[in-house]
C-alpha cells in the first residue's frame, strides 16, 4: 500500500450518464477527468491552483500519468476520488485513489508527475518555484485538510 501524502484532498463524484459505453462501463479515459477535479481541490486547498500558477508566471503541465485499472466504474456509481500530495519540491507528484463510496473497494489507483514551466522562456525548472513551495509549506503549518468537496 502507498504511503499517504503530506497533503490530501478527497472529492466525491456520481459517475454520469455521458461517461459511459453501451454496457455503462465509465470509458477508460474519463477517469483521468476524475482525477483533475480531485487535483484541482488539492491545488485550492493549498491556495496555489492553476490559476495563481500562471499569474506566478509558471505553467505545470503532466509529464507522466499511470492508472491502473481494478475495475469498472459503473453509470450512477458514487465513487470518493484522494488526492495525496508526495513531493513538491523539484516537482509536483500526486497519487490518488479512486473508491466505490458505498463499499470502500478499489476503482482505479494512480499517479501523475507535473513540472514547473517558466512561461516567459517555455523553459522547464529542476526545482519547483519557490511561490509553489511557500504555498505548500504554509498550507501545512495550517488548518486541517481532510475535507471533502462533491462534484
Amino acid at each position: 500500500m502507498r504511503t499517504s501524502g503530506v497533503l490530501h484532498r478527497n472529492v466525491e463524484m456520481l459517475v454520469p450518464f455521458f461517461d459511459v459505453d453501451s454496457m455503462n462501463v465509465v470509458w477508460h479515459g474519463h477517469y483521468v477527468k476524475y482525477l483533475e477535479v480531485a487535483r484541482c481541490a488539492l491545488l485550492d486547498d493549498i491556495g496555489h491552483n492553476y490559476e495563481q500558477m500562471k499569474m506566478s508566471g509558471y505553467a505545470w503541465p503532466v509529464i507522466d500519468l499511470q492508472l491502473r485499472y481494478v475495475q469498472a466504474a459503473r453509470f450512477g456509481q458514487r465513487l470518493v476520488v484522494r488526492a495525496d500530495l508526495i513531493e513538491w519540491q523539484n516537482r509536483l507528484l500526486i497519487h490518488y485513489l479512486i473508491r466505490d463510496a458505498e463499499t470502500g473497494q478499489r476503482v482505479t489507483r494512480a499517479s501523475s508527475v507535473q513540472v514547473a514551466v517558466d512561461l516567459a522562456s517555455g523553459e522547464m525548472q529542476l526545482e519547483s518555484p519557490k511561490v509553489f513551495i511557500d504555498a505548500v509549506e504554509q498550507r501545512l503549518r495550517g488548518a486541517p485538510h481532510a475535507s471533502t468537496v462533491t462534484s
